[in-house]
């Protein structure tokens, strides 16, 4: 490769951990002002690839090739940016700090001011708010996409020639997302380079200069972004843009069998009320999704419905009966028949038992099913989920993402639930498992007449597949209605700026018509 106008480059990289070949003989180069991005189904490599240029590889990994990377700070945005922040120091303090190690030359009388130009100018460069407020705030007191920004700044205040962007946009809502999208498009257009390492296509497309695609550790395609979205070369592109398309909406199965009622409801977080519902209500064989912002009070109104957030007033009535606030206080058949699937899939299994076992004993618990018929349901279950073969006989460990999602859906199925809640189980996953994992879910409800869905989401595309929508905004009910209606023609401000967010081709537009020049 021609290291020319390079500032970064890898030269057929190989890195082994025990017999397996996590990446192998990958080619990247990284020019100034351009974004750079690597994209894949989880397990491709382009994590490892991106830490490559950071040095970091695996424990116990073994390296060839050959890395190049500037005298300057590789620097790096992680997908959790809280957890590489000091929760005892203020923002401002990180920031100056920094920007003093990098004005010790100057004369003492001279620092001062030259350190404050200095942050402002990262703050700006980071999008950030060089409000006093903002500078005096603690890393917890920030939000997921601001806390990005901090990051960003930090490696902009070194002189980050390079920044690596690792899954930045997972698990934002559009607002946020939109936002990450523009900050990381400033940078680039400062004449940073920007390595994108996402499985979100719709920001790669906003954003990627170059595109490069990974299957199995080795880079399948790459070229300009324009003609890999226009004219793919390699079937695995082509499928991963294929799994972009909309699932089909769920119909309701009877719109006069209700099955749950929910609200007036407030639930509290110690004495401040967190969220406000004035009445909802889902029926037979209907999705209902619930997007917002984070910390819209998507979850909490997840976990009311789930016996799991018991601090609330109001009720939560399955087919007119009420159910008790506390999990604990649910009968076997309540507990059966409102089931909930976590975002985090392998936190929500036992990493010492055969995910097998795990799932069968869901019927033995709940349904009180022999132990043989258990298992046998839970073979059926989990093959007809597409795990096959000794999938099923592995510890939690053994299974990928999307692998444990799929077995999550088959536990909480097992109890014969009317009600399944699903709390951003997509939010983590490739395009290609996140459409399977839908298709799943559309197929459950339609072949199950008796279960209905609940999809906690911030992502308007997943939220498409729904029956029904409601919006929530700072704890509150702004809107609810049929799916086709709020994705087409908003009622609320607050709907509308969701949807105006949504970083997608036809929202957004390609960056480069954005890009001065």
């Amino acid at each position: 490769m021609n290291p020319v106008n390079a500032v970064a480059e890898i030269e057929n990289l190989r890195v082994t951990v025990g017999d397996r070949a996590i990446v192998d003989g990958v080619n990247l180069r990284v020019l100034p002002g351009r974004i750079t991005a690597v994209v894949g189904a989880s397990g491709s490599g382009k994590t490892t690839t991106g830490l490559a240029l950071l040095g970091e590889y695996p424990a116990g990994a073994r390296v060839s090739g050959a890395v190049r990377v500037p005298e300057g700070l590789v620097g790096y945005v992680p997908q959790h940016p809280g957890a590489v922040l000091n929760p005892a120091r203020r923002i401002g303090a990180l920031l100056r700090d920094i920007a003093r190690t990098q004005v010790r030359h100057l004369p003492r009388r001279d620092r001062r001011v030259a350190v404050r130009e200095r942050v402002l100018r990262a703050l700006a460069s980071a999008q950030l708010p060089d409000t006093t407020a903002m500078l005096r705030r603690f890393p917890h007191q920030l939000s997921g996409g601001q806390q990005q920004r901090v990051v960003l700044a930090q490696a902009l205040l070194l002189g980050a020639e390079v920044v690596v962007a690792d899954e930045p946009t997972t698990g934002q809502d559009p607002l946020t997302k939109s936002s990450i999208v523009d900050q990381l498009a400033a940078v680039s257009r400062a004449g940073i380079a920007v390595v994108l390492l996402s499985h979100d296509l719709d920001v790669v497309r906003a954003l990627a200069d170059e595109v490069l695609v990974m299957r199995d550790g080795k880079v399948v395609e790459s070229g300009p972004a324009e003609r890999l979205w226009r004219a793919p070369r390699h079937s695995w592109t082509a499928e991963l843009l294929a799994s972009e398309a909309s699932t089909a909406r769920i119909e309701p199965a009877s719109a006069d069998t209700e099955i749950l009622r929910v609200g007036p409801l407030t639930a509290h977080h110690g004495r401040a009320a967190v969220l406000c519902i004035p009445e909802m209500s889902l029926h037979a064989g209907q999705c209902l999704a619930v997007v917002g912002r984070s910390g819209s009070g998507k979850t909490t109104l997840a976990r009311c419905l789930a016996g799991l957030h018991r601090n609330h007033d109001g009720a939560v009535l399955l087919e007119g009966t009420p159910l008790p606030r506390s999990l604990r206080a649910r009968t076997r058949q309540q507990l059966a028949a409102v089931q909930y699937v976590f975002q985090d899939a392998r936190a929500a299994f036992d990493e010492h038992r055969p995910i097998l076992d795990q799932v069968a004993r869901t019927a033995v618990r709940l349904r009180g099913a022999s132990e043989a018929d258990a298992l046998a349901e839970a073979q059926a279950t989990l093959t007809g989920l597409g795990l096959t073969g000794d999938l099923v006989h592995r510890r939690p460990d053994g299974l990928s993402g999307g692998e444990l999602q799929r077995a999550a859906l088959a536990r909480a199925l097992l109890a014969h639930p009317r009600v399944l809640i699903c709390d951003e189980i997509t939010s983590g996953l490739d395009t290609v498992t996140r459409r399977a994992i839908l298709d799943t879910l559309a197929a459950l409800v339609r072949e199950r007449r008796e279960l209905s869905l609940v999809l906690i989401t911030h992502d308007l595309t997943t939220a498409a597949l729904a029956t029904r929508i409601a919006v929530l905004e700072a704890g509150t009910l702004v809107e609810e209605g049929p799916a086709e209606q709020l994705l087409t023609a908003p009622q609320h401000p607050y709907s509308v700026r969701l949807l105006e967010a949504t970083v997608s081709p036809q929202s957004r537009g390609a960056r480069a018509a954005a890009a001065p020049g």
